[in-house]
């Protein structure tokens, strides 16, 4: 199994293939694309992520000391994100997400590319895929 620094620069290697910020956005939407089908019983609102302009949906389940995550949104940019960030953390004990330094987004030099309203969204996201990998460990 990768770790979660080996996953960010795997991502950081794909982006750079791309090269300017169009290429990079429809990368992105196709991963969003790619995301496996989320089901409509999680389309709950307390697994929708506050801070996010659009919807956001992120569940979690917890097995054997790993954290599996499973999101949609309405939006194909978040979706996109939020298919990256599921990539990253999920598969990972409680300990590895929590203790992760999550610098592939300023890497790949996504940061500089959203808005404001996006960029609040996208650490709202990694804010609480941390929360839930705190619950998990505190269960342990």
């Amino acid at each position: 199994m990768q770790s979660i620094q080996q996953i960010q620069e795997q991502i950081i290697d794909e982006f750079d293939f791309f090269q300017d910020w169009s290429e990079k956005y429809q990368y992105l939407i196709d991963l969003g694309k790619n995301l496996p089908e989320f089901n409509d019983i999680n389309k709950i609102d307390s697994n929708l992520i506050k801070g996010c302009q659009s919807k956001v949906w992120l569940s979690s389940s917890f097995d054997n000391n790993i954290v599996i995550f499973e999101a949609d949104s309405d939006a194909i940019i978040s979706k996109g994100i939020i298919s990256l960030l599921i990539r990253v953390f999920s598969g990972h004990s409680p300990n590895e997400i929590i203790a992760a330094n999550i610098d592939f987004i300023e890497k790949i030099g996504l940061n500089s590319h959203l808005s404001q309203t996006r960029a609040n969204g996208l650490l709202s996201m990694i804010k609480q895929i941390k929360i839930y990998a705190i619950a998990y460990q505190a269960k342990n």
